[in-house]
């Protein structure tokens, strides 16, 4: 039996192409706990509902998958007044993926007209066969590494 995990994480898509370039994330607006429930090599998606974090543009994609690399989470100082926990993620190159005509398919979204709610958490755990379905259509080559 498999220990690997599964997560999606909920973030802009301008800071997923910061931490994708960086090799790392912050989620829950740079909160501790969500990173710790990862391990070293459980998997994560990033769906990001707009593009920017400020702005009303919507994305309503996922943006990026990757690898957790390590188990540590750390603190890193962004400005004077703020210093998010950070987790290394080894990024997996793929397209952004439109979560709308995978909707119907997916078992997390058990309200398929309210299909957003999960999102509002900012980090959730699911489960492989959605995982695998989604990645299906996010990488070019189908692998994971």
């Amino acid at each position: 039996m498999s220990n690997v995990r599964y997560w999606i994480a909920a973030i802009s898509k301008e800071h997923t192409s910061r931490g994708v370039a960086g090799g790392f994330i912050q989620v829950c607006h740079g909160k501790e706990a969500p990173l710790k429930r990862m391990k070293k090599g459980d998997y994560l998606l990033i769906y990001s509902s707009k593009v920017t974090m400020e702005g009303n543009e919507k994305c309503q994609s996922f943006t990026a998958v990757g690898k957790i690399k390590d188990d540590d989470v750390y603190q890193f100082q962004m400005t004077e007044t703020f210093k998010p926990f950070r987790r290394n993620i080894e990024f997996l190159e793929s397209v952004e993926t439109s979560i709308i005509p995978l909707i119907s398919n997916l078992e997390f979204i058990p309200n398929k007209k309210s299909w957003g709610y999960p999102f509002r958490f900012g980090f959730f755990e699911i489960n492989e066969n959605d995982f695998n379905f989604i990645t299906s259509k996010m990488l070019q080559n189908g692998a994971l590494s």
